[in-house]
């Protein structure tokens, strides 16, 4: 069985995080393992406190799990410090360079608790300069590029500089936070050259859902470990995402959670 490793903060709620990693790659017919960032308080609309793992422990888990189950792709979500994310950086500098590794940038909570300290921001761009993919929303990928969102010329410049910039091979920007057509830009690098894709999106008026951008990387890394190529892997994941926003159900009592079955 191919194995998909998530390294992620936990969401008690199970809506997204470690915990919907998990599901994801089991919904998907692959082995999760996890290696846990961060512990957080919190419900389905509102994060708490964040409590970060002793970095050490990261890295203590990340070694452990790569000698013991190799994955065939590694997800990278919620990192939380400076020093975890150094750690991450150690515990994954064993690792082959072929290996898929989709990073989610998780920077701050749907109701704007930050969950990544800005002095990490460095070591976050280091390890996208490894990543097979990015998936940045509009306002990560705007802290991430410093370039505006607001139009589609400078979403296009954020996703080339998360490739001619930071390093990336690919970066997916998702549309889900404008007002518009929640259509998606994936730019890949091809030679010394980024080609530019729009991916349109439809929206699905079902009110606040906990857990979508968690669920499309974890797609996405479950189906290159199962072999997809990169492209393949988005197309799947984002229908993945599409079927499980249609049945989308009200768990919590301030959000939607998406539906894995």
């Amino acid at each position: 069985m191919q194995v998909a490793l998530a390294i992620a903060g936990s969401d008690p709620t199970g809506g997204a995080g470690l915990q919907a990693d998990v599901q994801v790659f089991r919904a998907l017919g692959v082995h999760g393992t996890g290696v846990l960032t961060a512990l957080t308080v919190q419900d389905s609309g509102r994060v708490q406190q964040v409590l970060p793992v002793f970095p050490t422990v990261v890295l203590d888990q990340l070694r452990v799990l790569l000698a013991d189950i190799p994955p065939q792709a590694v997800k990278l979500g919620m990192l939380a410090t400076d020093d975890v994310a150094r750690n991450v950086e150690w515990g994954l500098a064993t690792v082959p360079p072929e290996l898929p590794l989709v990073i989610d940038p998780v920077l701050a909570a749907s109701d704007g608790t930050p969950l990544l300290e800005p002095r990490a921001i460095p070591s976050l761009e280091r390890l996208i300069g490894r990543a097979t993919l990015v998936t940045p929303n509009l306002p990560e990928a705007q802290q991430l590029t410093d370039c505006d969102v607001g139009t589609q010329e400078g979403v296009e410049a954020a996703g080339c500089a998360l490739v001619s910039g930071l390093g990336a091979r690919a970066a997916l920007v998702t549309g889900g936070h404008t007002e518009g057509p929640p259509d998606d830009l994936l730019v890949v690098r091809e030679g010394g050259s980024q080609v530019l894709t729009w991916l349109a999106g439809q929206r699905r008026e079902v009110g606040p859902v906990h857990g979508t951008g968690c669920t499309l990387s974890s797609a996405v890394t479950a189906y290159l470990a199962r072999g997809d190529d990169l492209e393949v892997a988005i197309e799947r994941g984002r229908r993945f995402v599409a079927k499980a926003l249609d049945g989308a159900a009200q768990v919590g009592k301030l959000a939607r959670f998406l539906s894995y079955g």
